[in-house]
Parts: structure tokens; sequence; C-alpha cells
């Protein structure tokens, strides 16, 4: 099972890119139409809201006057907290029971209007954000769902800014064009990623990744930031620190497009019960690699790490992103030994020696990485 989170400000188009989902039989979970479900007339959220807004916010049937519980409650935050305190345990309830009702390989697209605002991005192991520009959302909004201009503003600004979506969002498509062109946005994402990532995540493979160097992005920082986020979560208390490693975590440097990330546990029993929470985070476990190669410890003269070469100390458990998308290699060490060590020291050496950096992106000669790390590490004092 694949579980996507699909976000967007209001008025931005998420519905139709859901519903472009839907046609290619993925499982849509809208937080929009399951807040209409659970304050429906009769059930225990309506009451609620009209104990907390008054009856004012009724219609003459006794439905839910929406434009009515809008100009209240989106007039200042603490009525904003109120309704969301009623209204989102009652739609989270909700959405759980239709997950455990999917099959075991369906594509879940969570349709969720606050999933910036809620923390939940880090729960899913794709976020899809939907983005149009204010005074794009301001018309639709206007034309299309009868706000007045002031509910409109209002509603846009109690909610994330746009900085805020591009910080979770692994996708951003752009809705600032016509349909048509949004639909097609949405169709080549089904067929060039969400469908292979299904695929290799119900399969436990991998997603093939391109071995060659390429210019360094500036957008890696970011990109690690949200797989640490991810992790965290997945992993919980399990995992003592998450680091981003490896060339990419160095500034300028090209590297080959993997984004290497350290998982520090206690051992590697602990490693090998977060294999399921790393799966269902969409990271598959690589079986068959178990291990580091040790690296000699050439000219070293450090005692305050133990860097020593036997092979029993640099196992490891190696995981890897199914996300085509997204190339990932998670490393699961354990605290203390030579291997979790070094993953750090290197990281930290590369980006503190610009001399030692260019030989290691040219390759003029073969470097000893090893002894010369831990020499840098013995110079400055650096620990992990």
């Amino acid at each position: 099972m694949l579980r996507i989170g699909l976000s967007g400000g209001i008025g931005a188009g998420k519905s139709s890119v859901s519903k472009t989902f839907a046609e290619y039989g993925a499982v849509i979970v809208d937080g929009d139409v399951i807040a209409r479900e659970v304050v429906e007339p009769g059930t225990p959220g309506l009451a609620s809201l009209v104990e907390a807004f008054g009856e004012g916010i009724l219609q003459a049937d006794g439905a839910l006057d929406r434009p009515a519980l809008a100009s209240i409650a989106f007039s200042d935050d603490d009525k904003r907290k109120t309704l969301n305190g009623i209204v989102h345990p009652l739609v989270g309830k909700r959405r759980a029971e239709l997950i455990e009702a999917a099959a075991p390989d369906a594509v879940i697209i969570e349709d969720i209007p606050l999933l910036v605002e809620s923390g939940m991005a880090p729960l899913f192991p794709l976020v899809i954000i939907v983005h149009a520009d204010e005074e794009v959302r301001v018309r639709r909004l206007i034309e299309y769902r009868g706000f007045s201009e002031d509910d409109a503003r209002a509603r846009i600004k109690a909610q994330a800014t746009e900085q805020q979506r591009r910080a979770v969002a692994d996708v951003w498509l752009d809705n600032t064009g016509t349909p048509q062109a949004l639909v097609q946005k949405s169709h080549e994402l089904w067929q060039q990623r969400i469908l292979p990532f299904a695929h290799n995540l119900e399969a436990g493979l991998p997603a093939a990744a391109a071995p060659e160097l390429v210019a360094y992005d500036p957008s890696w920082p970011e990109q690690a930031q949200r797989i640490l986020a991810r992790l965290n979560t997945a992993c919980g208390h399990r995992a003592l620190r998450v680091d981003h490693i490896g060339s990419t975590a160095v500034p300028g440097l090209d590297a080959k497009d993997v984004i290497d990330i350290q998982v520090t546990v206690d051992s590697l029993a602990t490693a090998d019960e977060l294999a399921a929470a790393l799966l269902t985070a969409g990271y598959p476990r690589l079986d068959g690699i178990t291990g580091d190669v040790p690296k000699p410890q050439g000219r070293s003269t450090v005692t305050a790490f133990d860097h020593t070469t036997d092979e029993s100390l640099w196992h490891k458990r190696l995981h890897a992103s199914a996300d085509p998308g997204r190339p990932t290699n998670v490393h699961l060490r354990v605290v203390g030994w030579p291997n979790q060590q070094f993953a750090l020291l290197f990281t930290a050496w590369i980006n503190d020696d610009p001399a030692a950096r260019q030989e290691y992106l040219t390759l003029e000669r073969e470097v000893d990485a090893y002894g010369r790390a831990w020499e840098w590490a013995e110079r400055t004092g650096w620990r992990p």
C-alpha cells in the first residue's frame, strides 16, 4: 500500500488532481468530503459545532450553513482553533476507517487541506502540493464557490504560506494554467512516478539510481530535510540520530544524485525491528547487503574513536527508496561502531577541507580518505 499526501491552498485545484488519480484506480480519501460527512444533520459533530458557535450556523432545514460558520470561525485564531479541535478528530477517525478497508496493494491519495498546518506531511512516503497564485485562487473562490472577497482572503490567510508548503512538497504542481494542463501534469505524475513507486513498494524493490556524477543541486539539502523528517517519524525513539551524509551533504560538490541518510541505532537487532516501518515509509530493505567494507587504518594515530578493521563492527542494514523520483539510500548503523563514526566524520571533514573536497571530486589520485579523515579529526578535535 502506497499512501500519498495531497494538499494545497483553498482554491488551488487539488480536487482536479485527485479526480484524475481516481480515474486510474487510486483510492481517494478526501478530507473535505469527510469533513462534510462528520457534520451532517444528526451527527455529534454538528451538535458540537452548534454548541460552540450558536444556532446561527444552521440553515432553515437544520443543515450546516458553511459560509456562516466560515465567517465566524475564521474571524480570529481562537475560533479557528475551536473549529479544528471539533472537526479534525472526527475526520481522522473516519479517514483511518477508510484506509483500513482499502486493498493491501492500493494507492491511497489522502486529500488533506491542512496537511501542512497539522504537521502530517512526514507521515507520507510522498507529498504532492497543488499551487496557484493567491489572486487566481481568490477569483476562483468568488466565481465558483460563492465567497465574498473578504472571506476568500481570510481563508487563504488562515492557511499555510507558500514557503511552508514548499518545505514539505516532494512534488509541486503549478495550477495557474488551464484545467487541461493540470490534468496532463497529473497524468504524467501518475505514470512516471506514482505507479512505478507503488509497484516497487509492493515488490520490495528500490528504484533504479543513475550512477553518473551530476552538478551540485542546491535543492539537495531541502530534499534531505524532508527525508530526515520522514525517517524520524518512521523510526521514532528507536533512532538515536538521523543524519544527511555523503557527497550530497557537501555544499557545492558534484555528486551522484542519490541522497544518503544514516540512521543511528543501538543495535542491529533494533535495525531489523525497523524494517517494516521503513518499508511503509517507502524504503524497502536490500537483502544480502549487511556490511560496509572495512577500511585500512592508514597513518592515523587517533585513539578517541574505534576505527578497527574488525569486520563484525562494520555490519549495517541498508534500505533504499522505492520512489523513482528521489533515489535515496538509508544506512542503519550501530552507535559507536567505526562505520557509523566514519560516515559522520567523512561529511564533516570534506565540508571543512576544500583541498580534500577537490581531490575527492576529481579523483586525480587515490585518496586515502579513511586515514586522512581520522588525522583531521585528531587535529580539529571533531567528535560525532
